[in-house]
């Protein structure tokens, strides 16, 4: 892949949102592990939680100063939204999300080529919540999101992402074709996942600075968003089916990268 010169990238600005709750053993945890600062309450089931979660749990909010509630399963279930809870759910503060340069600030501190996921539209918080915890585990150092038509990070995502939205960096922006030309003067190639892309995701160069994108279920990347990528990768299927769920393209991509650059590294 060849490099561009980089040069200085001006992204939207962050920020917090509105309380949010966050469902499940292992994305509360999580959430208490990175950030007990913003939980501000512990929602617990009695007799739900198996004894060795439930000491971490209450031990982590014991020394972070998390009031703890018991409740009944009623109300849990009310708090998750019909998600499955497993007898705890944590009350946090607004997700934070980053500016876009945080993303490249992350892969500078580490002294590697920048890999950032950009998504266009994705409307399932399963499939973000999905592609949140790929990205994470493959050496992304980032994922960009819209502000409107696309979901946010909710409960649900925290709980589909299996904790990863509290350390993955989430940057949101206004309008993602400009995000992208912002990338692109900060030194990073753009490859999106295109079914009628020209080039097999397997014979393209993906170690250097480089922004994937990913577009919504069934419709994929449009195409105005399209006009700002560099090149558009396929992936090759056989059988019947024309097309993958978006999180299972997103991992794909994913892992050919992290095949090329060696491994994935933190």
């Amino acid at each position: 892949m060849r490099e561009r010169s980089p040069k200085p990238s001006g992204g939207d600005r962050g920020g917090h949102e509105a309380p949010r709750y966050v469902h499940g053993v292992n994305p509360v945890l999580e959430a208490l592990r990175a950030h007990p600062d913003a939980v501000e309450r512990l929602f617990i089931v009695d007799g739900q939680v198996g004894a060795k979660a439930a000491g971490e749990l209450l031990s982590r909010a014991r020394d972070a100063g998390v009031r703890v509630e018991k409740v009944g399963r009623e109300r849990l279930t009310s708090m998750a939204e019909g998600g499955v809870h497993q007898g705890v759910v944590a009350e946090l503060r607004g997700f934070q999300y980053v500016e876009l340069e945080d993303v490249l600030d992350a892969a500078k501190a580490k002294g590697q080529p920048a890999l950032v996921v950009v998504l266009d539209g994705i409307q399932d918080p399963h499939n973000l919540g999905a592609i949140i915890r790929s990205a994470h585990a493959l050496g992304a150092h980032g994922v960009v999101l819209a502000k409107d038509r696309a979901v946010q990070v909710t409960g649900t995502v925290a709980k589909a992402s299996a904790g990863a939205v509290e350390y993955c960096p989430i940057a949101r922006v206004t309008n993602i074709s400009r995000a992208l030309e912002q990338l692109k003067e900060a030194g990073l190639w753009v490859a999106a996942a295109d079914i009628e892309g020209a080039e097999p995701l397997w014979s393209a160069r993906l170690d250097g600075p480089l922004a994937l994108v990913v577009g919504a279920e069934g419709a994929g990347v449009r195409e105005g968003v399209l006009k700002h990528c560099d090149f558009r990768l396929r992936i090759p299927m056989g059988g019947q089916v024309g097309s993958l769920n978006a999180s299972v393209s997103a991992a794909i991509l994913l892992y050919e990268v992290a095949r090329q650059r060696g491994r994935p590294s933190r």
